[in-house]
């Protein structure tokens, strides 16, 4: 019989530790990067149609919402048997209406203009993925912060092409997000 000597031993450790922690990443970025594509569908589709139909944009966001929340439910069950990760349940809920609801207090506090919200909402929510990102991996950093530039820039530069220009940016970034986190 072989022993091990510590030095060993707290290496076989660490390895198996770098493993657990790289699969469990992996698991996180395959449940995430759907969630990404699909918000990211619903999203270009929101900006797409609130630029077409600017009267609607209300009802629109609306919609976008209620369906990208009910779709985290389906991806989150679909996936949990096969994963054994829940990426979407009540609790995740209750965070995100409350995320939402700071949000709809601070846009209404705000006064904002059409064009202030269309920035407004997604910094915010990119805010979310680079904190995020801090803990489960640094793609939701790299996601948040180029969405959040691009924001920025088509704010300042694009003039009356704002939305559609969201549309590409931001239901765009998270779309091509989520397809580079399922290569990671």
């Amino acid at each position: 019989m072989t022993s091990i000597d510590p030095k060993e031993a707290a290496s076989a450790l660490s390895d198996i530790e770098s493993i657990v922690r790289r699969v469990r990443q992996s698991r996180i970025y395959n449940l995430a990067s759907l969630m990404l594509i699909m918000w990211g569908v619903l999203i270009f589709a929101g900006n797409i149609i609130s630029f077409l139909w600017p009267r609607t944009a209300g009802y629109v966001w609306l919609v976008v919402n209620a369906t990208g929340i009910a779709g985290s439910f389906v991806v989150s069950a679909f996936g949990y048997p096969r994963t054994g990760v829940r990426t979407f349940d009540t609790r995740m809920l209750v965070a995100f209406l409350l995320f939402l609801a700071f949000g709809i207090f601070c846009s209404g506090f705000g006064h904002f203009t059409p064009r202030q919200l269309g920035t407004f909402w997604p910094i915010y929510f990119m805010l979310g993925y680079i904190i995020a990102g801090l803990w489960v991996g640094y793609a939701f950093v790299a996601i948040g912060a180029g969405i959040t530039a691009l924001t920025l820039i088509g704010y300042f530069l694009v003039g009356d092409w704002f939305e559609p220009w969201m549309a590409v940016v931001n239901g765009g970034g998270l779309m091509l997000g989520g397809l580079w986190m399922r290569r990671n």
